[in-house]
């Protein structure tokens, strides 16, 4: 492992404009990580990588890298790039096991995270080190939102998590609340009540969008983001449909394969797959068929009926009538993207959504309603690990500038 992390490393030609920090969506100063590392400084490189990515041992294993560091690489464009990904995972893991600094000075003032998804981990982590007391209230049992229980497991193990809540939130003392949805016994007033000076949304996106066509509410039909949140209580068999060909339904589909299908068959709108070109090929290599140009009219107990689509030059799609086919299946699976839960937005006053559902929010965080901010996908939308923590490292700063503000109005 660490000859080939080195070889890697080596390969490094240490551009002075290096484009696959501009490639990062959270401008990992890759370069130099790399220098530390030639240079026996693991430790510096891993303590400058969380510094700037508190889950950087998170993105060095569900980054989008061929899209995004290792995608601007120089020498990928005659040949394979650095990979930094693998530079990355061994130099955070190998030093997170040295993390042992215990909490910041406090300086009195408490603050509300709710949701421990991408989101609220790194705004806990960066409020942590300016000494708030943090408590983080979330929906499920574990800490991870998105990461724990809409990632497989063969993507990102759990114990990755598992390591970033004992040295990141609980060694610097950020108090986590399991089983707790705000918007139900607690709302946004009790906390603001109890003495939050500040609270933060980062709820994320879990409410499954739905076809809208005859046979959805059958028995044999689920949601991806449902099927992924625990597959061990489906039972599939072994002839399974997957619906959509993003990201998302890549993990559905690998994940159904390990639990014991045996044909699947991923269906697209469209002839190019919304998934990446990496997850995609992972896909086929585990026996995932495709099928392209197909919209699903109705499911049936026995399969789904398709429809061809016409795709011209432009990408319009139009449906080709007397073209329906049932193709047979045990199971039916929904991955075409998710929504936000209202809970939050439905019992507090003054905290708007747009017609999507997703939050109001400016760039560095502030809603509608002042004290309150969000990021992450319940503002924006599904979007990447990265990009959710490196809008949440502007809006940590944000929440910090806002109470600061707070303490230097009330002395």
């Amino acid at each position: 492992m660490a000859l080939h992390v080195m070889d890697e490393a080596n390969r490094c030609l240490q551009c002075k404009v290096p484009q696959c920090q501009k490639g990062c969506p959270i401008s990992t100063n890759i370069p130099e990580a790399i220098r530390l590392l030639k240079e026996n400084k693991l430790d510096d490189a891993g303590r400058m990588l969380f510094e700037n990515n508190p889950l950087t041992t998170v993105c060095s294993l569900v980054c989008n890298h061929e899209k995004q560091c290792e995608g601007h690489c120089v020498l990928g464009k005659k040949g394979a790039p650095v990979h930094f990904s693998t530079i990355e995972n061994y130099i955070s893991t190998t030093y997170a096991n040295k993390m042992t600094q215990g909490p910041a000075p406090s300086n009195g003032m408490r603050v509300a995270i709710i949701g421990s998804g991408p989101a609220g981990i790194t705004i806990a982590i960066i409020l942590a080190r300016y000494g708030y007391k943090v408590t983080i209230f979330e929906g499920k049992d574990k800490m991870g939102g998105v990461l724990r229980y809409g990632i497989p497991e063969f993507r990102l193990p759990k114990s990755v998590l598992d390591d970033i809540q004992y040295r990141h939130l609980e060694l610097k003392g950020i108090q986590f609340r399991p089983n707790t949805s705000i918007g139900t016994a607690i709302g946004i007033d009790d906390l603001f009540r109890d003495g939050y000076k500040a609270i933060f949304i980062g709820t994320g996106v879990w409410n499954p969008r739905s076809l809208h066509i005859k046979g959805e509410t059958f028995g044999n039909v689920h949601f991806g983001i449902n099927y992924l949140n625990n597959p061990d209580s489906y039972k599939l068999g072994e002839r399974v449909i997957v619906i959509g060909a993003g990201n998302a339904a890549m993990d559905v589909a690998r994940t159904a394969i390990r639990k014991g299908s045996r044909y699947l068959t991923c269906f697209s709108l469209t002839k190019k797959i919304a998934a990446s070109e990496y997850e995609f090929s992972y896909a086929q290599l585990e026996g995932v068929n495709f099928e392209y140009n197909k919209e699903p009219v109705e499911i049936k107990d026995d399969g789904v009926i398709f429809r061809d689509l016409e795709e011209d030059k432009e990408g319009n799609l139009t449906p080709i009538e007397g073209t329906e086919k049932l193709y047979p299946s045990d199971s039916v699976i929904i991955s075409i993207s998710q929504g936000p839960r209202n809970r939050i937005v439905s019992t507090t006053e003054g905290l708007k959504a747009n017609e999507k559902g997703l939050l109001i929010a400016d760039e560095t965080g502030h809603t509608s309603r002042p004290g309150i901010f969000a990021s992450g996908d319940v503002v924006n939308g599904a979007r990447t690990v990265v990009e959710a923590v490196a809008h949440s490292k502007v809006v940590a700063e944000s929440m910090h500038q806002y109470m600061q503000s707070l303490s230097k109005d009330k002395a």
